[in-house]
């Protein structure tokens, strides 16, 4: 599993012109990418590393201070551009795969205690967001 995590002062994901997910920081833009062999435990590791990670002000993390997240799927993740001029995707797991293992990221969180916001899977999603710092990570499982 891949996550590319940003720390927001807000955050919003909207389908259709209709917001699914929102959230006011400080917290956590994620966008998670699967590919073909993660299992569950790659679930659970990511969210645990996404629910401790410390890039809060004053070096605090999502359970130091409750923070929320917005978790969004995000098969483009896994493209490969280093040859010609068009990505392939063959390295993002299929929609099948995929979308149980976001859930099962966003699950995990839950259980952990966290409050978090949603995309719509395989949606034409518009995500907006302030990144505060700016600071952005890429956490591979």
């Amino acid at each position: 599993m891949r996550a590319v995590v940003q720390r927001v002062s807000e955050a919003s994901v909207t389908v259709g012109g209709e917001t699914v997910g929102s959230i006011l920081g400080p917290g956590l833009c994620v966008l998670v990418g699967v590919t073909h062999d993660d299992t569950a435990e790659d679930a659970k590791r990511l969210a645990a590393k996404l629910w401790s990670v410390r890039i809060l002000d004053g070096e605090k993390s999502c359970s130091d201070l409750g923070a929320p997240l917005l978790v969004i799927s995000q098969f483009t993740l896994y493209g490969d551009a280093r040859k010609g001029r068009r990505p392939t995707w063959n390295a993002a797991a299929p929609g099948e795969v995929a979308e149980p293992m976001v859930a099962a990221v966003v699950a995990e969180l839950r259980a952990l205690g966290a409050q978090v916001e949603t995309g719509v899977f395989g949606a034409d999603m518009k995500v907006a967001l302030v990144n505060d710092g700016p600071i952005t990570l890429v956490i591979d499982i």
